[in-house]
């Protein structure tokens, strides 16, 4: 018995050092690039373990680009694959489904995206669907119609679910009148307003090859697929003047504590986010700021959850994060409790904050998130469909595969003073947003003690700037 116990621990042993071996090697694979004449920038990684490919696109096509008509991106990017010259909706739907093979299309607040999986056999057909749905869309004004209808549908039911929608009232609070405050998915007023045409114009504006980027990665041959992508999108017209992002426009910085109280009469419990401006995703200590995140309230053991759900009871979870954008970025902390714990757990967020500020952290917990983070990075790039995904967010957001190769060596290089100077720089302390959906009348007095309260109805229409 005992030496069975003993063969088991030591091959516990090795799979941990395996583990740990195979999160201090990982490396970016082998990839080529190469930029078309009509400025599109393309990705090849070889991995011929699965007979699969993964194709992901980019295009500076997102919410931010709405002007006055939120939702317009992301109606746009759905519409893609209502059909294309030719493809019928119908066609198009029945060829994917016949071969196994998935296309997605969305808009995120700053860009467009394609996603797309299927066997390394289909890739003729699969790739002439996309290049269809890229350069070939006709935006059936039937299917427009049932989309929109749906979509209408959906922001209403959305009212329902304080998680579907606080996001958006941060946002719209904190960025004010910069684009970063657009609703992705729209609000009632300007979703019902567009039009057929209202897409074909964003599409021809927008839907352009330079500044725009594809990767693909699977089982195929390099030197064949550069041919077969440059013969299917050398065709596809480029811009003939730069574009300007709305997005560079300078972001107000709060100056106060605010609090943004949406009513909601039946809520029986309060969702809220305390939150302030935070680092674009190209901030040179972006790893250390995820390392320290991973600590405070980035996984289930943080700070954050250990006093809010594990010692006080007083939710069933909370987190915070940076959300990180090309120009800029933010930082929340969410939760969700019952009423009658409300102003509990909001002074209990804010108490788990300034003992990170007066306390720091310590080599233990330090080291122990840094292992966390180390241990959680390989798996995110295991896949054909990951990988592809990183590509274009390397081009997005201009880093390049040194991020990848030295990412572990980087986070060992996180020491203690390193880390609780990341705090003080990079968490906030003061001048904090409050989002909370709750009853208003159960609620308001509570709100009253942390800032200038704003108040709206989540049965009202959305506004962009409070």
């Amino acid at each position: 018995m005992e030496s069975i116990k003993k063969t088991i621990l030591a091959t516990c042993l090795l799979i941990l050092a395996h583990i740990s071996l195979s999160a201090q090697s990982y490396k970016l694979p082998d990839y080529t690039t190469f930029k078309l004449s009509n400025g599109l920038t393309v990705y090849l990684m070889e991995q011929h373990d699965v007979p699969i490919i993964s194709v992901s696109a980019i295009l500076p096509a997102g919410a931010i680009y709405d002007n006055d008509k939120a939702g317009l991106a992301s109606l746009t990017a759905t519409a893609l694959k209502h059909g294309t010259k030719n493809y019928t909706k119908t066609k198009l739907d029945e060829e994917l489904d016949f071969i196994g093979a998935n296309v997605n299309t969305y808009a995120t607040k700053e860009y467009a995206g394609l996603s797309s999986n299927f066997a390394a056999k289909d890739k003729v057909k699969v790739l002439s669907i996309i290049k269809d749905l890229l350069l070939n869309p006709v935006f059936d004004p039937a299917e427009f119609n049932k989309e929109k209808s749906r979509l209408l549908v959906m922001l209403e039911q959305q009212k329902e679910s304080p998680r579907s929608v606080i996001g958006s009232y941060f946002d719209a609070f904190l960025y004010g009148n910069h684009p970063y405050g657009n609703v992705i998915s729209g609000i009632n007023s300007t979703v019902s307003k567009l039009t057929v045409d209202d897409l074909m114009n964003f599409y021809k504006t927008n839907y352009k090859p330079n500044n725009s980027a594809i990767s693909i990665v699977g089982d195929f041959n390099t030197k064949d697929m550069k041919g077969e992508l440059t013969t299917l999108f050398s065709t596809w017209t480029k811009s003939t003047k730069e574009k300007e992002n709305p997005a560079t426009k300078t972001i107000s910085i709060p100056t106060e504590n605010r609090v943004l109280l949406v009513n909601k009469n039946d809520a029986k419990e309060t969702t809220f986010y305390i939150g302030a401006p935070g680092i674009s995703r190209n901030n040179p200590d972006f790893v250390a700021i995820e390392v320290v995140n991973t600590l405070f309230g980035g996984r289930f053991t943080s700070m954050l959850n250990d006093e809010l759900r594990v010692n006080s009871g007083l939710t069933y979870g909370a987190s915070s994060r940076f959300n990180t954008l090309k120009n800029g970025g933010s930082f929340v902390i969410s939760t969700f409790t019952a009423n009658k714990t409300t102003e509990a757990a909001i002074d209990k967020a804010l108490e788990v904050i300034k003992k990170l500020h007066t306390n720091g952290l310590d080599e233990k917990s330090l080291s122990s998130a840094k292992n966390y983070v180390k241990g959680q990075f390989p798996p995110r790039y295991e896949t054909a469909g990951q990988l592809s995904g990183l590509m274009t967010q390397m081009f997005w957001y201009n880093f390049d595969k040194s991020f990848i190769d030295n990412f572990e060596k980087n986070v060992d290089g996180l020491d203690l003073a390193k880390a609780n100077q990341i705090i003080t720089k990079y968490f906030p302390n003061d001048k904090f947003q409050f989002i909370l959906v709750g009853k208003s009348a159960e609620i308001k007095k509570i709100a009253e003690k942390y800032g200038k309260v704003t108040e709206v109805d989540i049965k009202d229409e959305q506004k962009k700037v409070f």
